[in-house]
């Protein structure tokens, strides 16, 4: 079995997934633990498939996931944390926004007997290295008013592409998660929380990538998964503690 899982969801990132395959085997070879590195490809239209199944036949601690059709980013990393074997489980994005070795100080968190440690952008604004355009900024923060409001408070940056769970805690919340389009992230705080999990946010560095999808056009689709979360989960209390 091995110690840690690394998942990448990944649609359509047959450009930018070979380099960050390739940046993440050179970090895990420095590494005095096993690793798998599940790559799952939601329904690409690329050939992300085969980028990723070419390396993967090159080292076998490289695992690819196919899913059925393209099914969002929520659906992709919740399938990865349940497949996953590792002990320890983070998820990243493709484009390494987050660079890899940011890797040490989640496992060390999460070694530590934390359930679940996130990477965040808004703790020190210092490791932000290159920002998004202001209106997805304007957008996160937004997003954060509505979460320290009615979700959870004390968590500056819910939306961050780069955590870490152990192995119950992943088992546990993504058993459970229903979402599949930009505000998973949020809803397995959610879940964390009501379980009585621990949470814990620490600064991360972070490089934007101009490339990404998300826009400020998305806003509607992002506020109805919002107000989704409570209703979808309205049977949990912090009761329902492991």
């Amino acid at each position: 079995m091995p110690y840690l899982s690394f998942i990448i969801p990944a649609y359509n990132e047959a450009q930018r997934l070979a380099p960050s395959l390739q940046k993440a085997l050179q970090y895990f070879d420095s590494q005095p633990y096993s690793v798998e590195i599940l790559v799952v490809n939601d329904g690409s239209k690329d050939s992300t498939s085969r980028v990723a199944g070419d390396i993967a036949q090159k080292d076998p601690r490289i695992k690819v996931l196919e899913q059925p059709r393209n099914m969002g980013k929520g659906a992709a990393v919740r399938r990865g944390m349940l497949e996953a074997e590792g002990e320890f489980r983070i998820f990243s994005d493709a484009d390494f926004s987050t660079p890899i070795h940011e890797t040490a100080r989640v496992l060390e968190r999460l070694q530590s007997g934390i359930d679940v440690c996130i990477g965040s952008r808004g703790i020190d604004t210092s490791l932000v290295k290159k920002h998004q355009p202001w209106y997805r900024e304007k957008l996160g923060k937004m997003v954060n008013v509505i979460v320290q409001a009615a979700f959870i408070s004390g968590i500056t940056d819910t939306q961050c592409g780069f955590k870490g769970f152990r192995s119950e805690a992943a088992k546990q919340v993504f058993s459970r998660a229903q979402l599949n389009g930009w505000m998973f992230d949020l809803e397995a705080l959610y879940i964390a929380s009501k379980l009585g999990l621990t949470i814990e946010e620490i600064p991360v560095e972070w490089y934007n990538d101009e490339r990404t999808t998300v826009s400020f056009r998305h806003s509607w689709q992002i506020l109805r998964e919002i107000l989704s979360i409570k209703r979808l989960h309205r049977h949990l209390s912090n009761k329902n503690k492991p």
